[in-house]
């Protein structure tokens, strides 16, 4: 899949199909609007195109006036919005950058501007909720006449239920923030996940609880680019990426409130993952830098304010005993059939 920042590029595709919106989280609803796109993009010949936006909108009207709970929670990061959407057989996105000049713009001069002009659209996909331009004053309606007048072909694309429940965005973050991760995954098509680059933090873990045979409890450490995740806690996790199999282990996600926050991470949603076995072929900094996909299968708990590093300790101690229960019979059977198909 080929990523544009902006539209000003000679590499975009000359024609395409085009859908619009953040998709955070990529969801089943999203997944059957963009295999109808990619059947539409087939059928005319042209790519398939994703239109997203970084900011998301709503974050940037929670900047501008001031109001921080106006911001959505993030689902996902970008790098995992993208991921989805070229699994999802997408050709083509453009991340558009979400700003004052934007916001401000009329719905006509969107549909010129940007999808005629910018993307040279000849189909247009939308959700049954779509609306666009300042003040959200467009809508498909306003699509389908401008459609007819220039040109190009427009659909609206209904809702998607499972179990006669809506599939959506604002679905799947509520089921993140209650810790219901089996409902986010239904909702998701796969178990809920964050992935990256595994960076340096304060390398605090592999000091707690150390002996002389033991090397405490080492972290994978990636942060979540976005300062409202939807999910946080303390969740049992499978970490991919580190060998041919996945390895079972416990994750923060969150701020870490019992630590400094003035260490070199302070201040940032941070996920830190312990794996229940270290690979031995790592060795104690074979991971940094490596690119990681944990996901969370089960939450534990909320995040918790200790007292001190011992209490810390004895609470991570606590957190992995309950982690090894989890995969010790609720999740058992995923674990061998997993292995046994990378094998």
């Amino acid at each position: 899949m080929k990523i544009f920042r902006g539209f000003q590029h000679p590499g975009i595709a000359p024609a395409c199909a085009l859908t619009i919106g953040n998709f955070d989280g990529v969801h089943r609803g999203h997944q059957a609007l963009l295999a109808l796109l990619n059947s539409e993009a087939a059928h005319r010949g042209v790519e398939s195109c994703v239109l997203s936006f970084e900011p998301h909108p709503r974050d940037y009207f929670a900047g501008a006036h001031n109001r921080p709970e106006l911001a959505p929670a993030r689902i996902g990061t970008l790098r995992d919005k993208l991921t989805e959407l070229a699994r999802c057989g997408v050709r083509q996105t453009v991340v558009l950058p979400f700003g004052a000049r934007l916001a401000a713009q009329s719905p006509e001069g969107f549909i010129d501007a940007v999808l005629l002009q910018g993307l040279r659209a000849q189909y247009v996909l939308v959700g049954d909720d779509f609306r666009f331009g300042c003040q959200r004053a467009g809508d498909y309606a306003m699509l389908d006449a401008a459609a007819q007048a220039r040109g190009f072909d427009v659909a609206r694309m209904n809702r998607y239920e499972v179990h006669g429940l809506r599939v959506s965005s604002s679905a799947v973050r509520q089921a993140l923030a209650r810790g219901d991760m089996a409902a986010a995954a239904r909702l998701l098509g796969r178990p809920y996940a964050v992935s990256g680059h595994v960076v340096h933090g304060r390398k605090l873990g592999r000091t707690l609880g150390a002996t002389g045979s033991g090397a405490g409890f080492r972290t994978l450490n990636l942060r979540f680019a976005h300062w409202k995740p939807a999910a946080s806690g303390i969740f049992a996790v499978l970490v991919h990426g580190l060998g041919a199999a996945p390895l079972p282990g416990v994750a923060n996600l969150g701020v870490r409130p019992s630590l400094d926050p003035d260490d070199v991470n302070g201040g940032r949603v941070l996920l830190e993952t312990h794996c229940l076995q270290w690979p031995a072929d790592l060795g104690p900094e074979g991971a940094y830098g490596k690119i990681v996909r944990v996901e969370l299968l089960h939450k534990l708990h909320d995040e918790l304010k200790y007292a001190g590093l011992d209490a810390l300790t004895a609470g991570i101690a606590k957190d992995c005993a309950d982690a090894r229960a989890y995969f010790a019979t609720v999740h058992a059977g995923t674990l061998r059939q997993t292995t046994r198909d990378r094998i």
